[in-house]
């Protein structure tokens, strides 16, 4: 078993390589696809999972992998990398810059490193849990704002939780002293750096979810579900990322009705 700086250490080579693969593919000529749920993926995304799957089955034979495009090896296994090579694909087949890459490393299930790859921004986030979380190698915290009305908030997938919550999404619209609406995993970043105080998030998957989790949590946030009970692979896609506890729980409140 390593130790949390040698995982990092790792993820940090990852990051960088995987960041350098998606740039070669960013605002070229791409080959799209749409899976089942309508989803496109892209050369990029299946070459840059390819990339890291060679490198963890290299250094970690032992362990599981469960990735976006290629699925579950190794399901059985108590640790379990999870990637999503290109998280915003849609970001990134129309040049927009604010997709990223994620990685995870599970333990019986639970997030134990997280990375927040933004290859476009050069900016790299790693959170470990008991370890603290960095950007860049920098340590970063989250904010300690403890008060909604005065806090940044960010809405992920509105157009869905209109769609599926109008009157979640009509709460939503009126909180916070500043509230944007966004997508994919930036957001997360930003509040595990102190710069956005909340996130409320829709419809994701496990790969989406978790390598992020680790990241908030390691930065000092939390990030549940709607429900406020921890993430796991088998949680709804419902979450909620808060700087400090107490802005957590007036989140829970607000999306509950």
């Amino acid at each position: 078993m390593l130790t949390t700086i040698e995982y990092t250490i790792h993820a940090a080579k990852i990051a960088d390589f995987a960041g350098e693969a998606a740039r070669g593919y960013f605002r070229g000529s791409l080959g799209i696809e749409f899976k089942e749920d309508e989803s496109p993926v892209t050369q990029a995304d299946k070459g840059v999972e390819a990339l890291i799957r060679s490198y963890l089955a290299e250094h970690f034979p032992d362990h599981g992998i469960f990735g976006e495009e290629h699925g579950i090896e190794g399901a059985d296994r108590a640790d379990m990398w999870i990637i999503d090579p290109i998280d915003g694909t849609r970001s990134f087949l129309s040049g927009h810059p604010l997709f990223g890459m994620l990685l995870g490393l599970l333990h019986d299930g639970v997030p134990q490193l997280g990375v927040i790859g933004m290859p476009a921004l050069g900016e790299v986030f790693i959170g470990a849990r008991g370890a603290g979380a960095t950007l860049n190698g920098a340590s970063i915290h989250s904010s300690n704002q403890t008060n909604l009305d005065r806090a940044i908030l960010y809405v992920n997938e509105g157009e869905k939780i209109y769609r599926d919550y109008p009157q979640t999404f009509d709460r939503l619209t009126k909180a916070g002293q500043t509230r944007r609406f966004s997508y994919d995993c930036y957001p997360h970043a930003l509040l595990a750096a102190g710069h956005v105080d909340a996130v409320v998030d829709y419809d994701l998957q496990p790969y989406d979810y978790l390598p992020v989790s680790a990241v908030v949590e390691a930065a000092g946030g939390m990030m549940t579900d709607w429900q406020g009970q921890p993430l796991t692979l088998k949680s709804d896609g419902r979450v909620i990322s808060a700087a400090t506890p107490e802005l957590h729980t007036a989140l829970l409140a607000l999306v509950n009705g």
